[in-house]
């Protein structure tokens, strides 16, 4: 069903044309953000040249710092959230209060600090490899969003023009390996999606500008342990021996696969499995385990990961998962977990309005329409934990590129300017729409 939110936003996007005075403050603002374009990239520049891998504390923490100041220097109130209790360096908070309006909408801005690069590795600065591109460890997942977040806010600034809004920005610093619990590692994320009505991610999504996320599919790991009974291989089969914990494993997954590999927007993947007579799990990516081929398998374990588009699917599917897993062979036994994961970011009218209005900034400015990207290509992200709390949402406004998480990864820059752009406008028309987008 169509909400009021949604429905005067939509109307909102489809008015014809922009009041001549909008298009000169938009002007205003295009031209501003071109005038600091060398200060944003050195800022870029900057924040790629300190290795910040989720388990570099004080790496995560230097580049919070940098930002904060800047975010200080505009007007932001910062606060750094220590995450002790989830096993990580924290997140950067900065929120601006609009003195104005009272009726400001308050938007959610969503970034992070950390990279899949840790501190021993060989890629560490950004370089040159061509024109408009440039290669540097995490510069398009995410520092090039933070940035582009950064440098809209800066330009709204400097035009006066940031006191018509309610902005809450949060930069995780564990987005990459995520702390634990959720429960205290995604509070900050959380808390500030329930306060806002719009959210807005900063992900380079499937790396092309002319899409954005309106939905993400969740992700949870999961653990199938098998066990079996030892006995010389000879006698496998048998009633006093049965099928053994390899066998057992392998029904299961068989089973998987026959009965679920086809339901749309469902994928799910053993990426590590181990058995034989003795086992030893080393954690989340490492095992050892000791076999003969004379003897049969005692134990056997494999871990996966399993991505659903929906808290429905997800449900169903677990479900599904146990019913195939209890249907034991002979004289072996099987247990199924899931971890805790991300959630979905579920498809919603609000979020379709939203991509709607952001597409039409696009175009105003000169640059092509935005269509939703396939949530098969779209990964797991932070702004899957504030989608269910706002009213819209959409990811993938951040700096585009290739080879994200590899040390190929190399930004567009001709995205840099244009998505700072289009970010800029959309929060000046949010400001524009008021109580129009607000969910409460």
């Amino acid at each position: 069903m169509l909400t009021k939110t949604a429905l005067l936003l939509l109307s909102y996007c489809l008015i014809p044309a922009i009041a001549v005075a909008e298009v000169s403050i938009e002007k205003k603002l295009v031209n501003q953000i071109n005038n600091q374009l060398d200060e944003s990239q050195d800022l870029l520049e900057k924040l790629v040249n300190i290795n910040s891998g989720t388990l570099n504390f004080a790496g995560v923490k230097q580049v919070g710092q940098v930002l904060s100041g800047k975010f200080d220097s505009i007007g932001f109130t910062t606060e750094w959230v220590e995450g002790n209790g989830f096993g990580r360096a924290g997140h950067l908070v900065a929120s601006y209060d609009s003195v104005i309006n009272p009726h400001a909408p308050k938007i959610l801005m969503i970034g992070h600090l950390d990279t899949v690069f840790a501190e021993d590795d060989d890629f560490q600065n950004i370089s040159v490899v061509g024109k408009n591109r440039l290669a540097g460890p995490g510069i398009t997942d995410m520092k090039g969003g933070d940035v582009i977040i950064f440098a809209a806010l800066q330009a709204l600034h400097n035009l006066g023009l940031l006191e018509q809004l309610n902005i809450k920005v949060v930069m995780t610093g564990d987005e990459e390996s995520s702390g634990r619990p959720l429960e205290k590692s995604k509070k900050a994320l959380v808390d500030a999606a329930i306060w806002a009505d719009v959210a807005l991610g900063f992900e380079d999504a499937d790396g092309d500008v002319n899409t954005a996320v309106t939905a993400r599919r969740g992700s949870v790991g999961w653990t199938l342990t098998a066990s079996g009974k030892a006995a010389h291989s000879s006698q496998i089969f048998s009633d006093a021996v049965g099928y053994g914990a390899i066998f057992e494993l392998a029904r299961i997954l068989n089973g998987f696969r026959e009965q679920l590999s086809n339901t749309p927007l469902l994928s799910f993947n053993p990426g590590l499995i181990a058995g034989g007579t003795r086992l030893s799990d080393k954690g989340s990516s490492t095992m050892e385990s000791f076999g003969k081929r004379n003897v049969v398998a005692q134990t056997a374990i494999v871990k996966g990961g399993l991505r659903a588009v929906s808290p429905e699917q997800l449900v169903n599917t677990q479900s599904a998962m146990q019913q195939i897993v209890v249907q034991h062979l002979a004289l072996t036994n099987a247990t199924l977990s899931f971890d805790e994961g991300y959630p979905p970011m579920q498809q919603t009218q609000g979020n379709v309005n939203l991509l709607a209005m952001y597409s039409k900034v696009s175009v105003d400015l000169g640059y092509k329409p935005v269509t939703a990207v396939n949530p098969r290509n779209a990964g797991a992200a932070d702004i899957s934990f504030a989608a269910d709390h706002v009213a819209m949402a959409i990811d993938g406004l951040g700096l585009m590129g290739t080879g994200g998480h590899t040390k190929d990864e190399v930004a567009d820059m001709t995205t840099f300017a244009q998505n700072i752009h289009k970010t800029a406008i959309l929060l000046y028309r949010l400001s524009l729409a008021n109580n129009q987008v607000q969910k409460h």
